[in-house]
């Protein structure tokens, strides 16, 4: 009986599927995260009879054939790129952005990396730098002895300089963004690393066309809806459960010409 065999793809579909939400919501705090949607596609079809084909020669072709399906499986694992709420910390070096856009972070290597977490800090050198300690692409520095920081919604980056009453412009924030943010490769700790799929980054300043602005002392948190996540939960564990069941009705029914055969 195919019938195990297609029970049992579709198990595994939902355990993805389990997997995903699980992760979506061990995430639900997580600055910027963006959630994920598990996608599947059916497999291929055995023709028992096949369509269009005529019965005999010289007659219509028969309206409908027979095509008996073979399963399911996941096809993508989609992170829904779509704006998270913004909350108030009152940390002058919390960044977020509200729209279209990507900040950029100096990888290990030279590789620069994207993220929308702006959870920034200064490092031992007064770099701006991610909680992980990356850099800011374009770097800039905040001198000791600065007693202020305002960053505007342009991305322009101001310092006031120990009681000077005027404020000193150290540099400006630019923003990516991609053809398509899907295509993007997440690497953990609030990174993602460009792919062929998610095309080539186009720069700009906050504010310009297309690009987002920027918001300090704000966070964007996850776009986790808990309702939505419990709800997609219980309807995965219900499929689940009648796979399972179309298992047990398939061994019962291989029961039942076994003990007639003897």
């Amino acid at each position: 009986m195919r019938s195990l065999a297609i029970a049992a793809t579709g198990m595994t579909a939902q355990q993805t599927n389990v997997e995903v939400i699980a992760n979506n919501i061990a995430n639900i705090n997580t600055t910027s995260f963006k959630r994920s949607r598990a996608e599947f596609t059916d497999l291929l079809y055995q023709a028992e009879r096949a369509v269009g084909v005529p019965n005999r020669t010289g007659q219509e072709p028969v309206p409908e054939g027979a095509q008996i399906g073979l399963g399911v499986r996941t096809t993508a694992v989609r992170n829904l790129h779509l704006q998270g709420a913004l909350t108030q910390t009152g940390n002058k070096l919390d960044i977020a952005l509200n729209g279209r856009g990507w900040f950029q972070v100096a990888g290990p290597n030279g590789e620069t990396f994207f993220t929308r977490a702006g959870s920034f800090n200064k490092n031992a050198q007064g770099q701006i730098v991610t909680g992980d300690g990356y850099l800011i692409q374009p770097s800039m520095t905040i001198p000791s002895t600065a007693t202020e920081v305002v960053v505007n919604e342009t991305g322009q980056v101001f310092i006031r300089d120990g009681a000077d009453t005027n404020l000193t412009q150290i540099g400006q924030l630019s923003v990516a963004n991609f053809t398509n943010d899907a295509g993007l490769e997440a690497l953990g700790g609030n990174l993602y690393r460009e792919t062929l799929a998610s095309g080539t980054p186009v720069t700009g300043v906050p504010g310009d066309p297309g690009f987002g602005r920027v918001h300090q002392g704000y966070l964007e948190n996850s776009n986790v809806d808990p309702v939505k996540e419990i709800t997609e939960l219980i309807q995965a564990q219900r499929a689940y459960e009648m796979n399972s069941k179309v298992i047990q009705a398939a061994d019962e029914m291989y029961g039942t010409v076994a003990r007639n055969l003897r």
